[in-house]
């Protein structure tokens, strides 16, 4: 395990992947372009579903102390408030949404790093790299224009949505840029009409205007432009947006940040190729609706770096990362598709059918079962791979999850080392002899089943692999025999 994984980036999905590596052993460097760490807000929004991921790695405390709390998210015409969708129904124990600057976030995973012995080397830029077959010969170039010749076992390119590697691969990006466009302001806010910690949008037949709590008194301010060209905005003209969209009375200051954006809904059709691999923005790109981006993007690294790790350690079969792309590829799918729905709702233009949808968002957000399906599909809670080649077994007749969805453990993970599947399931000689056949991929001891008539597999990444009644314990050998040269 000599040579190291190369990630190239070192925003927040570049530095999941780093930490997650590293927390695994595993030797990895990352390396980012730009001299210093971004001190802009950016991606703001991280969902129940990646704290879980970032507890089991051990660092969500951090975040927890660091962020707001949002406990729902309204939405509103003019001083009518249409809905409002509570986040404390999500059955998680993260049951908010935290809202936290990216460059928080950043630091927070680069300290994270740091605390398995990982650095991000800045004003380094991957210039080249050729894939073969026992890996990937790359060339960085340093600040000072000196170049240097790396042989890394994976190279992955966590790089954004202009991504160096996925265009040396030569990767389409396939899909379109929306015909809209958007005006930001990172600014103090007076006077808004909801709880400081709140996520508000207000809709008016002009467009919408949305506020993003980034601290107690000061938001994100972002509305659409209509008819009108992208510019750059300057807090006069968000100033009047805001009184002509909002609900009157707000007044904002002390921009910190005023730009505009444009909206991409872009996927590529392999994640990996050979020993390269893409995850966040180098992969997909959507609508910022629903506040997903980042979140997808961690996710992408949380999936696929236990599965280098083992195969590294030489404990897993080669072919164990395919499953990374067939699993994530599917998710960024069903969030392209999703934030285009919503940000398609949210800028309708036809007063009509605005008035519509004003009226069954009021009506129908008034159902519980409503805001508890909005808030959990919000909540990444409910992502899960149905179609994973790594699933096995099922649940049919037991009170627990399927295999491809998550199950969150109380006990039986560690912090650090090697990565291990864990066994749920109740002390029996089956259990024991399940975990004896595979020691080195399995944690020394079970934890306590959702059923205590089954067995379930629980991956490094908490989702489930595979499903048995007690008594059929083959069916969790034989998956984990899969996952290893045994079954390669």
């Amino acid at each position: 395990m000599s040579k190291p994984v190369l990630v190239v980036g070192a925003g927040p999905v570049g530095l999941t992947m780093a930490a997650e590596l590293a927390r695994y052993g595993a030797p990895v460097r990352v390396v980012d372009r730009l001299p210093a760490r971004n001190t802009r807000s950016r991606a703001l929004a991280i969902w129940p579903r990646t704290l879980e991921l970032l507890d089991a790695a051990g660092c969500a405390g951090a975040f927890v102390a660091t962020g707001l709390h949002a406990q729902a998210v309204s939405i509103h015409a003019g001083r009518r408030t249409l809905a409002r969708i509570p986040f404390g129904t999500i059955a998680s124990t993260f049951n908010y949404l935290l809202m936290i600057p990216q460059s928080e976030t950043e630091r927070l995973l680069e300290d994270h790093l740091g605390t398995s012995g990982g650095a991000v080397e800045r004003g380094t830029e991957l210039t080249d790299f050729v894939d073969g077959p026992d890996g990937v010969s790359c060339t960085l170039t340093h600040a000072g224009g000196g170049k240097e010749r790396v042989e890394a076992a994976w190279l992955i390119g966590c790089d954004g949505a202009h991504s160096f590697v996925r265009r040396r691969l030569g990767q389409v990006f396939a899909g379109d840029t929306l015909p809209m466009g958007f005006v930001i302001a990172d600014a103090h806010v007076a006077g808004l009409p909801v709880p400081p910690d709140e996520p508000a949008i207000f809709w008016h037949p002009d467009g919408a205007v949305m506020f993003f709590p980034i601290s107690r008194d000061h938001h994100r301010i972002i509305a659409d432009l209509g008819p009108v060209p992208l510019h750059m905005p300057d807090l006069g003209e968000m100033q009047r947006i805001v009184d002509r969209r909002g609900p009157g009375g707000i007044t904002l200051s002390d921009p910190a940040w005023l730009s505009d954006f444009g909206v991409n809904e872009r996927i590529v059709r392999h994640y990996r190729t050979g020993h390269v691999f893409l995850a966040g923005d180098a992969a997909h790109v959507h609508s910022p609706a629903g506040g997903q981006g980042m979140n997808t993007g961690m996710q992408d690294a949380f999936n696929l770096a236990w599965k280098l790790a083992l195969v590294m350690r030489g404990e897993a079969a080669p072919s164990l990362p395919d499953s990374y792309g067939i699993e994530r590829s599917g998710v960024a799918r069903r969030i392209l598709s999703d934030s285009g729905h919503m940000t398609r709702i949210v800028l309708l233009e036809n007063h009509l059918a605005q008035r519509a949808r004003n009226l069954v968002v009021q009506q129908g957000f008034r159902i519980p079962a409503i805001r508890r399906a909005v808030a959990g599909r919000l909540s990444g809670i409910r992502i899960g791979y149905p179609d994973s080649p790594l699933n096995a077994g099922s649940a049919r007749g037991l009170h627990g999850p399927a295999p491809g969805q998550r199950l969150v453990l109380r006990q039986g993970r560690a912090a650090g080392g090697p990565p291990r599947l864990v066994l749920a399931a109740r002390d029996s000689a089956e259990a024991r002899a399940i975990i004896a056949h595979h020691p080195s991929l399995l944690a020394a001891t079970a934890c306590p089943p959702p059923d205590e008539n089954g067995i379930w597999l629980v991956r490094p990444d908490g989702y489930v692999a595979a499903v048995a009644r007690n008594g059929n314990g083959s069916v969790i050998t034989a998956a984990l025999d899969r996952m290893t040269s045994q079954g390669s």
